[in-house]
């Protein structure tokens, strides 16, 4: 066992937009500008924080998701990353307590009891003053297995705001008050999209942000009280952490590299670090590939579509047509492919968006339209049931959804391999399309917890590579 300090913090909420994003982000930044290594995570299922908060802390930000992998393993999964000289920041999700059930299970409160870690809380005091501090005791009373570090307020209105909001907090809970951010003016506020906020690519200031954003800390929070916090943090137990991380030590190491391409560009970035780190080390050699502006390879053994807003950037996806008509003719002549959310909607026959339909791939006999509402969000449970190209019978498979999208028309002859117990998928509690040697699912998969798709991934683009090289040499 190992016995580390990992300096620590988790910037938590009370609900969502609350100013989570902002803090950390500016944190980070003012902590790296001042010579403090940083690592930053975010809980839960997402891609678009840790985007902001790998921006931030200058590199990958990881995710930490206990109803995905568990609470021991989410605990490792932090040991594995975190750093010993510095300060690790968590990132909250949603409001403090708020998880999969009444319970609160799998809430940022209890990531934070399972890595001992120190809370801080955002709290958004737009029109409220005594009421902040009974939501604050209301936090304390619920669970004494927490330790609320400190307070930060948001959006207050002035001083004398800031001064009775933070007297009330510290007078009834005894809870420091470590600044008071002002209600900020719409360019100093992240633009959102849906549920939550648009990515760095797409936001043309994001380092402008930044800069913004660590101002905002510096100015308004006593950072000193929050380093000190996380040192505080007591020394974690957990196992020893080996060159190649324990999640890599799931998957079989294969000696000969398989190619295996990704889409990843301002449409298709929803890609979590492990699943690419995991194919790495199973023996994939890993190909980025920009849908809108690249051309597909030849060489490839396999093809990994990933989430993000395809939507957003159709005209530049639909007038690169080689692409298209090549991603068809591989899927037909068995390359496989695996497509997530995004990945699905660019393997449609078509896509009904604002009123007007775009033609897609038609790799799949389906069309799906864009909605104003979202039709599936939250996490997703299956079993395997039926025969694919990726995963095993019987195996369950754990992740989340989150799309505005749904399919409309679909050809019933389609074929999928998932039967859901929690989540929406794709139609009739089902989802993962199959056809040949693809496989779309409107389902989020994290490696750390599905290391079977990781093995899945790879012996497929092995057996079609062998099989090409078998084909090739009968012709010779």
């Amino acid at each position: 066992m190992l016995r580390g300090s990992y300096p620590r913090i988790v910037i938590a909420g009370l609900s969502g937009d609350s100013g989570k994003t902002v803090v950390s982000c500016g944190l980070l930044d003012y902590l790296r500008d001042r010579g403090i290594a940083v690592a930053a995570f975010k809980k839960g299922p997402d891609y678009i924080d840790p985007a902001w908060l790998s921006l931030a802390s200058g590199k990958p930000a990881r995710n930490l998701d206990t109803y995905l992998m568990g609470f021991s393993d989410a605990r490792q999964s932090f040991v594995n990353k975190a750093i010993h000289d510095g300060v690790n920041v968590i990132e909250g999700n949603r409001g403090l307590f708020d998880g999969v059930d009444l319970n609160g299970t799998h809430s940022t409160a209890e990531l934070a009891k399972v890595l001992q870690a120190p809370i801080v809380i955002v709290q958004n005091v737009s029109k409220v003053t005594r009421t902040a501090a009974a939501a604050i005791l209301g936090c304390v009373e619920l669970d004494s297995e927490i330790r609320v570090a400190g307070v930060i307020l948001n959006r207050v209105a002035n001083e004398r705001h800031a001064r009775v909001v933070g007297d009330a907090i510290e007078d009834v809970t005894g809870i420091p008050v470590l600044g008071a951010i002002p209600r900020l003016s719409g360019k100093s506020i992240l633009p959102s999209r849906h549920l939550g906020l648009i990515t760095p690519g797409e936001f043309e200031r994001s380092l402008l942000f930044l800069r913004e954003a660590k101002s905002i800390m510096e100015n308004n929070v006593d950072i000193a009280q929050i380093l000190a916090a996380a040192k505080a943090a007591p020394p974690l137990d957990c196992e020893v952490p080996n060159d190649d991380d324990k999640i890599f030590e799931q998957v079989e190491t294969v000696q000969d590299k398989v190619r295996i391409a990704y889409f990843k560009d301002e449409s298709f970035s929803f890609y979590y670090p492990e699943n690419l780190e995991m194919l790495e080390a199973a023996g994939a050699e890993l190909i980025p590939i920009s849908p809108a502006r690249g051309k597909l390879r030849d060489d490839l053994d396999a093809l990994y579509i990933g989430g993000g807003f395809p939507e957003m950037n159709l005209t530049a996806l639909i007038t690169n047509r080689e692409m298209i008509s090549a991603v068809k003719e591989a899927a037909e002549n068995g390359l496989p492919i695996y497509a997530e959310c995004g990945g699905l909607i660019y393997l449609a026959r078509a896509i009904v968006w604002n009123g007007n339909e775009y033609p897609l791939s038609d790799v799949l006999p389906i069309k799906v339209r864009m909605n104003d509402e979202p039709r599936g969000h939250g996490y997703s449970e299956a079993v395997v049931d039926r025969e694919n190209p990726f995963f095993k019978l019987g195996a369950v498979v754990k992740g989340h959804e989150f799309h505005y999208s749904e399919i409309v028309e679909h050809d019933p002859a389609i074929g999928t391999s998932y039967s859901l117990s929690r989540g929406v998928g794709c139609f009739d509690k089902r989802d993962g399309l199959t056809y040949k040697n693809v496989f779309a699912s409107y389902i989020h998969l994290h490696a750390a917890s599905s290391p079977e798709w990781v093995d899945g991934m790879v012996r497929c683009a092995r057996r079609y590579r062998d099989s090409k090289k078998a084909a090739s040499l009968a012709v010779g």
